[in-house]
């Protein structure tokens, strides 16, 4: 690389509340934070439970949204000492339409959201009040809809001058957009990256993974265990400051840590479906470790697994892991925090980043909450339900979507 790359600053945001501590004491304490959610009506689903924060009125429409991504993005400027007109891209991985999609579509006439249930089988409601084909408020819709919006927005809130760009690709997403920042200031192409990442539950999204039987029924999600049923959705909302180490040195900022490497892999076996042998997901986790100078992964202290819980993804990412590091996989400790946060969806790579960073300056490595019983599909040490104490300097973090997408991304304590 012709450039070192640090972390010197973060916000997050998680139902467990806002900030690191709150992380501590949820995530890291491998408390769950699933509950029935009062958020919209669950009547017609398998399960009523998510990672949900309690919210006000209107809790998840497209401006809390953008307001909780303003949140985390003061906070991890504020953190990094960078001032408003700072130059910095800034890159956010959210929804292909980070508005209320179920309220715009459903306005449109197209619902794709279950009213009930009959036989297993979606019933469409009937569509709200329709806007008129062509208006200036159907046009405003649509725009405000555009992902590339959001992260305009938000660099307008941050006061930041530099280039922007919005990654959709799913639950990868924001871990792309802290790859791309990597990728351009290694290149010396920026000094400052400002990456993100959110997703707040909502009846659409929710309503597809119900209806698709991938939620778990019993309100809990146990990754890599004999008896895992499914996923649960979580809120997260996460930003974080990249910057050139030199640049970070040159105007006395605090390295949070380094992120020595980032891969990314396709497999394309399925649309949903990850490669049964993690083909794609250890292609991206070598492509980071060689990248990071530690290709057999001799250094590598710890795995903050994809884990969603589901039958599919966790024999698919054993698989995986013991693909990319033949000689070291059952020595590695992997985790799931999605065991207490649930899925975060396009959040997921930018939250469990700041999770794996804060893993590295605390010692202690978050537990697999939930685990019941071994799988022998699922035969890694997966830090089963308590937190372990840890020095571990050097983790890899990695992430899976649909369409067979994969990324890794390796960080470093200072």
């Amino acid at each position: 690389m012709s450039g070192e790359v640090t972390v010197t600053g973060f916000g997050v945001r998680t139902a467990f509340g806002v900030g690191a501590d709150a992380l501590r004491r949820g995530v890291f304490a491998g408390v769950p934070s699933f509950a029935a959610t009062t958020r919209f009506d669950t009547g017609p689903y398998r399960t009523a439970v998510a990672g949900a924060a309690v919210d006000g009125p209107g809790g998840v429409e497209g401006w809390a949204l953008r307001h909780a991504l303003a949140e985390c993005g003061a906070e991890a400027l504020s953190m990094a000492g960078l001032a408003p007109g700072a130059e910095a891209a800034v890159l956010l991985g959210v929804a292909g339409d980070h508005t209320s999609v179920t309220r715009y579509w459903r306005g449109a006439g197209l619902d794709v959201g279950c009213g009930s249930v009959v036989d297993g089988c979606a019933v469409p409601r009937a569509p709200e009040k329709t806007p008129v084909r062509g208006s200036s408020t159907e046009v405003e819709q649509v725009a405000d809809a555009v992902p590339a919006r959001l992260t305009e927005l938000l660099a307008g809130e941050l006061g930041l001058v530099g280039p922007r760009l919005t990654f959709t690709n799913a639950c990868v997403a924001s871990a792309a957009a802290v790859i791309h920042g990597c990728r351009l200031i290694s290149s010396g192409r920026i000094d400052v990256a400002v990456c993100g990442g959110g997703y707040l539950v909502e009846e659409e999204t929710f309503g597809k993974f119900d209806s698709g039987r991938a939620l778990s029924r019993d309100g809990m999600v146990r990754p890599f265990s004999a008896d895992r049923s499914g996923l649960l959705l979580g809120d997260g909302v996460a930003v974080v400051v990249l910057e050139s180490a030199e640049h970070a040195r040159r105007r006395g900022a605090r390295s949070l840590a380094g992120v020595v490497g980032w891969g990314a892999a396709s497999d394309a076996h399925h649309i949903a479906q990850p490669h049964p042998e993690g083909v794609g997901l250890a292609r991206a986790a070598r492509q980071a470790m060689r990248l990071a100078g530690d290709p057999d992964g001799a250094a590598l202290d710890y795995v903050n697994a994809h884990g969603t819980g589901t039958k599919y993804n966790d024999g698919a990412e054993t698989r995986g892991l013991r693909a990319a590091f033949p000689e070291r996989a059952e020595s590695i400790p992997v985790s799931s925090t999605k065991s207490t946060t649930g899925h975060l969806l396009e959040a997921a790579g930018v939250v469990e980043f700041v999770i794996t960073m804060l893993a590295l300056t605390d010692g202690v490595l978050p537990p697999t909450a939930g685990y019941t019983a071994p799988d022998p599909e699922c035969d890694l040490d997966y830090v089963p339900n308590e937190p372990r104490r840890s020095d571990a300097r050097r983790a890899l973090t990695i992430n899976a979507a649909f369409g067979g997408a994969n990324t890794a991304l390796v960080l470093e304590r200072p």
